[in-house]
């Protein structure tokens, strides 16, 4: 679960913002890891004076320059931030910077950082998605699933469901009042409000809240709390409560991901896929892709900065907007029809087969498209993960309900109740040069198919060090490189990372024992030097040949 985070800096998923690659290492003969970061995700914004500090997903910690576009990046490779995922940003009164990842807190005075994390410290949870620092310089800190802490530069204080009244310890937002309550958004317990002794908790049951998931928080100058939630716009002014939709507004989306509020009182609010929306009281103004320069229509991130300008993060890109003038900062123009192609392979006819993740699969022979789905044809869902084409023109599909053999006429589908195939979620799919299929699963590990034989490996009965395996390459030598994900045990993520398996032999190669930068592993390409490239969910990309790399 990704976490949202505080009124001036609030998170969403959102996608296609920068891309920010920086080399960790210089080259030598000898290293054998290269690093590389991928910023695709603005998750979180932060302004102070000329700069915006930019939290990304993948990316690192960005530092902004408003005026120039000049960028510094921060990663957990070229500084101490601990991961590359950040959640939140809040900045104190001396300037420090306190940044939420998913691997702890960290504390940065623009030279020194300070790391805390479950081990050495009393931070409840690794994940922290939330920050709000009040009068006295108190830290609140939203965790995932450790409930919410008070941190006062010595001493924690932790408040759970079992020792509180907060009402779920998943913590999405939190915002300050001026009479010093926290006003604190939970994923499922609704909003609750915290005078440092009383709790008092809002949800649907007791009060005209619209949703117990609350995304969202901002204050108003006349204390109004304006709360987005998964169903809709609530103000509340300490009695009265006044909710906006779709049905009696001009809301345009009820899954609100984000609050800002300008100097004139104007209530700017991004919605997830309606657009912006712009209240100043009485009247709507909806920005959306068709009547303006906001590049998408799921907005996650609103900041507003002291000239005025409001800077929008959105699933394809961040946009500045004076009020009339759109700037939008984004990765490239690919032309990418769908963010939602999770597969593709070309054939020998150079056909493209794509698989698409709810559409099912589509062919492309340049000028044709032919879809393959549920209803049509043999295709047993409409989630395709994988594709793999073998040496007869087969080709092998992987779906979220098991895996499809299509010859171009006739269908062919294994599942758990019809063969060895150990889950049905197929995630990857690679073929040796015995036309062995090599499968990874979600929770299953990894299968080998020989046409006729099922051989299943996993964390009890080999060296595969997760059963989440997204990701296989093959090398000239018939090694198979395996990417696995970790999973979760407790509020720790545990397991994951990437393995070589030349038949009879694993190693292992993850955080604590190699460079791998990540232990959540995407994606691999192994290319002629014999180089693997190997894409982390949270440590961007990494580069890694035994030996040496050797790039041209």
């Amino acid at each position: 679960m990704k976490l949202n985070s505080t009124t001036s800096c609030i998170q969403a998923i959102i996608s296609l913002v920068f891309i920010f690659i920086s080399t960790y290492l210089s080259l030598s003969q000898t290293q054998e890891w290269i690093h590389f970061t991928n910023g695709k995700d603005i998750r979180c914004l932060a302004e102070e004076g000329e700069y915006f500090w930019v939290g990304t997903a993948g990316g690192g910690l960005v530092k902004l320059n408003k005026s120039t576009g000049e960028i510094i990046v921060y990663d957990k490779w070229n500084s101490k931030l601990p991961n590359n995922y950040v959640n939140a940003i809040a900045i104190d009164g001396q300037g420090n910077k306190w940044i939420g990842t998913e691997k702890g807190l960290a504390k940065f005075d623009g030279v020194n950082w300070t790391f805390y994390n479950t081990s050495n410290s009393g931070l409840p949870s690794n994940y922290v998605g939330a920050i709000a620092i009040d009068a006295q310089g108190n830290k609140w800190i939203g965790t995932d699933g450790g409930g919410l802490a008070k941190f006062d530069g010595v001493k924690w204080i932790v408040y759970k469901t079992s020792n509180s009244r907060l009402p779920d310890n998943y913590v999405l937002a939190i915002a300050i009042d001026g009479q010093g309550n926290k006003w604190i958004g939970t994923w499922g317990g609704g909003l609750a409000k915290f005078d440092g002794v009383k709790w008092t908790v809002y949800n649907t049951s007791n009060s005209r809240l619209p949703d117990n998931s609350v995304n969202a928080i901002a204050i108003d100058g006349q204390g109004n709390k304006w709360i987005g939630t998964r169903g809709g716009l609530a103000k509340f002014d300490g009695v009265k409560w006044t909710v906006y939709n779709t049905s009696n507004s001009d809301l345009p989306s009820n899954w609100v991901n984000a609050i800002a509020i300008d100097a004139q009182g104007n209530k700017w609010i991004g919605t997830d896929y309606g657009g912006l929306a712009k209240f100043d009281g009485v009247k709507w103004t909806v920005y959306n892709t068709s009547n303006s320069g906001l590049p998408f229509n799921r907005v996650g991130a609103i900041a507003i900065d002291g000239q005025g300008n409001k800077w929008i993060g959105t699933g394809e890109g961040l946009a500045k907007f004076d009020g009339v003038n759109w700037t939008v900062y984004n990765t490239s123009n690919s032309g990418l029809p769908d963010n939602r192609v999770w597969a593709i392979a070309i054939d020998g006819q150079w056909n493209k087969w794509i698989g698409t993740w709810g559409g099912g699969l589509a062919k492309f022979d340049g000028v044709k498209w032919t879809v393959y789905n549920t209803e049509n044809s043999g295709l047993p869902s409409n989630y395709v993960e994988a594709i793999a084409i073998d040496g007869q023109g087969n080709k092998w599909i992987g779906t979220w309900i098991g895996l499809a053999k299509f010859d171009g006429v006739n269908w062919t589908v294994y599942n758990t109740s019809n063969s060895g195939l150990p889950d049905n979620r197929v995630w990857a799919i690679a073929i040796d040069g015995q036309w062995n299929k090599w499968i990874g699963t979600w929770g299953g590990g990894l299968a080998k198919f020989d046409g006729v034989k099922w051989t299943v490996y996993n964390i009890s009965n080999s060296g595969l060090p997760a059963d989440y395996v997204p990701a296989i390459a093959i090398d000239g030598q018939g090694n198979k490189w395996i990417g696995t994900r970790s999973h979760r045990n407790g509020s720790n993520y545990v397991g994951g990372g990437f393995a070589k398996f030349d038949g009879v032999n694993w190693t292992v190669y993850n955080t604590s024992n190699s460079g791998l930068p990540d232990n959540d592993v995407e994606a691999i390409a192994i290319d002629a030097q014999g180089n693997k490239w190997i894409g982390t969910e949270g440590g961007g990309l990494a580069v890694f040949r035994e030996g040496g790399v050797k790039l041209k």
